[in-house]
């Protein structure tokens, strides 16, 4: 799966985690001072620019170079010690793209929040009878918001283009890969599914999840300075009192709890989903067999494996009906969240309704990434899978023993065995 597209994976992805906290480190260590030095000074906390402006200011020009050298240097390096040139242009650079597109798409997130403040305290000016604003001043907003999301969705557009060729590039390399040792892989039972199939849903499920997991970091990365900035216009949290940098650790409490607490809850249910693949294939393979033989898929076989599958559902409606209940209370109280943490500082009317528009955007950013491993979990586990079915292939081209998945034996109605790779 890897190393049919990445050099050296093991290394490879050790090295790219590695460089990256480097560079993040030396970032907001080093690195922005330096360009301050030079003359790229970032603007001061409420004065950053909206619109298209926000992308050309000089610490975003100073961090495009520090990237670039950044991923130059990361590039070269394995372009000459790596083992997979073939792929590298698409492994190496194309995923040092990805990653700038996904940042740079968060930060037109950030750029709309950094809008919301102007809107918010104009219309709170109109609400409150201010003579001096006119409806100029909301068309020229409205101009400006209408030219991020235009950036927005040319920037959608163009990234879901290449990350498809991307992703694509990659199950072009698996399948290569495999057809290439088709001799060692061919005894597997449901080989031409794995494949075929498999390397299909790989692709797919990469080229959502993968991203996205991307996006989440890089909304973290891009999400929490905005949200530790916001805090010094809140000094107060209800029953807590002051603290430091209020909003920042609120959201990082909020965050955690909520994964820690849908972690513990829906524990069993990647089991089960596992279990979930064996009854299926069960079922699915004695049909299989009473299609070529008569004495196979009776009634009472088939009526027994169907039981199994529907056991095993009903399991899965069990335990998901409690994880719901916690994930659906989570997320209502989400919902108000931090708007109660905001209630002291409101009362107090220390900020504005604009104000209060950026930090509910920022805590909802920081929260939901926090968030994503955990609410997209069946989507991982379905990845697991399929990345343990895939890894038979591994352990045949190389000689190894089968993986456990496939070792698996499952007792059939009558007390026969019967290998359940779910083909």
């Amino acid at each position: 799966m890897f190393q049919s597209f990445f050099p050296k994976p093991k290394l490879f992805f050790a090295s790219a985690v590695i460089w990256s906290l480097i560079g993040i480190l030396l970032w907001y260590t080093v690195m922005r001072e330096v360009g301050v030095g030079i003359g790229f000074a970032p603007y001061p906390q409420g004065e950053q620019p909206i619109g298209l402006a926000h992308f050309i200011t000089p610490d975003f020009l100073w961090f495009y170079i520090y990237y670039a050298a950044f991923t130059v240097a990361f590039g070269v390096f394995w372009w000459f010690f790596g083992d997979n040139r073939k792929w590298q242009a698409w492994s190496v650079w194309g995923s040092s793209l990805i990653i700038f597109i996904t940042y740079f798409s968060v930060q037109v997130s950030v750029a709309i929040n950094n809008w919301r403040r102007p809107f918010g305290d104009t219309l709170q000016a109109a609400l409150e009878g201010n003579q001096g604003i006119t409806e100029g001043d909301f068309y020229s907003l409205m101009l400006i918001f209408f030219q991020i999301t235009s950036l927005s969705v040319i920037i959608f557009i163009l990234s879901r283009f290449f990350i498809s060729h991307y992703i694509f590039r990659w199950r072009t390399a698996m399948n290569d890969y495999y057809t290439g040792m088709w001799e060692r892989v061919r005894h597997i039972e449901g080989a031409s599914q794995r494949v075929q199939e498999d390397t299909m849903r790989f692709a797919s499920i990469m080229e959502g999840l993968g991203v996205s997991i991307i996006d989440s970091v890089m909304t973290l990365i891009a999400f929490l300075p905005v949200l530790f900035s916001l805090s010094s216009y809140v000094t107060h949290l209800p029953i807590i009192g002051e603290i430091p940098a209020p909003l920042f650790n609120a959201a990082i409490f909020w965050s955690l709890f909520g994964t820690v607490l849908l972690a513990v809850v829906g524990i069993k249910l990647p089991g089960l989903e596992f279990r979930n693949q064996r009854v299926e294939a069960a079922y699915r393979k004695e049909l299989v067999y009473g299609e070529d033989h008569e004495d196979r898929a009776d009634p009472i076989t088939l009526r027994e494996l169907f039981t199994n599958v529907r056991r095993n559902y009903f399991r899965l409606y069990l335990h998901y009906t409690y994880f719901n209940l916690f994930r659906s209370l989570y997320l209502q109280a989400d919902n108000i969240f931090a708007y109660f943490i905001l209630v002291p500082t409101m009362v107090a009317g220390k900020i504005t309704y604009g104000i209060v528009q950026q930090i509910l955007t920022a805590f909802g950013q920081v929260s939901s990434s926090f968030q994503y491993l955990v609410l997209s979990w069946t989507t991982i586990i379905e990845l697991i899978s399929i990345y343990k079915r895939l890894k038979a292939f591994e352990a045949a081209i190389f000689g190894m023993d089968l993986p456990e998945i496939d070792r698996e034996d499952y007792q059939e109605p009558g007390g026969a065995v019967a290998d359940t790779h779910p083909d």
